[in-house]
């Protein structure tokens, strides 16, 4: 018989994409993790997900599976739940964001959906957001859409890439596009919350860049300050340049994001009923 830590183990590995990290996020050991799967597999008679040594994905019954699961998760949330009496009236939208969304553009979306909702906003990484959407924790998140959504509906916003920010002063400001080499004897600045910080630093490496840094942050408010006031450069998505700085191009280095509204379907339509994508869409345009 299917259990509920069955649903909730599948969600958890669906929506981070690792064993590893799911089994922390639940609480238990990855053998735990890896056993528990193993027995949700055999109990539905078919495997629902590839694994090898670098990536965990769903097989096509795994993401048919996983619609499934997800409305599990939603009742029993709601069972959890019967009978303690009215729900309290605010907040009736708790929306997550990545920490990454500059502020402009997350005002942009929260703005048409306070006329609608009462919001409450959530920070977190693309990973904590989805495993909210998975248990029903949040109905919406502004975060990274991938190539292919399961059971959830997106909503693209914009797609921007990322670039060097260096400071407008900087010697190499007017540059345009520079050689990884052409960097080797900057100071640079690590914003912590960069969603790409393990392949940039794998780039640099590769390119035999082994730079000194002058600040480690989670902020990338502090790091795109300090860029503006010299203490080093750093790389990020346009959309957190900030006056006082220049995105320049590095030659190889080609990652781009895009983002967007992630949702519950359910959530999804009375978005859509309500007119509220268009308008988010059309606010976030002149803001991103």
């Amino acid at each position: 018989m299917i259990k509920r830590h069955h649903i909730r183990q599948f969600l958890g590995v669906a929506d981070a994409g690792s064993f590893v990290q799911a089994a922390a996020r639940l609480h238990i050991t990855q053998p735990s993790l890896s056993a528990g799967i193993a027995e949700l597999e055999r109990l539905v008679g078919t495997r629902l997900f590839v694994r090898n040594r670098r990536l965990v994905r769903l097989t096509e019954a795994g993401g048919a599976f996983l619609a499934i699961a997800r409305d599990l998760e939603r009742g029993f949330r709601a069972a959890d739940s019967f009978g303690r009496g009215t729900a309290p009236d605010w907040p009736t939208l708790r929306l997550g964001t990545i920490r990454t969304i500059a502020a402009p553009a997350l005002r942009a979306v929260v703005e048409p959906l306070l006329g609608a909702f009462g919001v409450e906003v959530i920070e977190g990484s693309d990973h904590e957001l989805r495993g909210g959407l998975a248990s029903g924790r949040i109905a919406c998140a502004v975060t990274l859409l991938r190539d292919v959504e399961h059971a959830l509906v997106a909503f693209p916003l914009w797609e921007e890439p990322y670039r060097m920010i260096v400071p407008a002063a900087h010697r190499l400001a007017q540059a345009g596009e520079v050689a990884p080499e052409d960097l080797a004897s900057e100071i640079m600045i690590a914003r912590r919350a960069c969603e790409i910080l393990e392949d940039t630093s794998r780039f640099f490496t590769a390119a035999g860049v082994r730079p000194r840094f002058a600040l480690r942050s989670e902020s990338d408010e502090r790091c795109l300050a300090m860029v503006a006031a010299g203490l080093g450069i750093t790389t990020a998505p346009i959309s957190l340049g900030v006056p006082g700085t220049v995105p320049i191009e590095v030659t190889g280095y080609a990652f781009r994001r895009r983002i967007g509204l992630l949702c519950d379907p359910a959530f999804a339509e009375d978005l859509k009923a309500r007119g509220l994508v268009e308008t988010i869409a059309q606010q976030v345009s002149g803001k991103s």
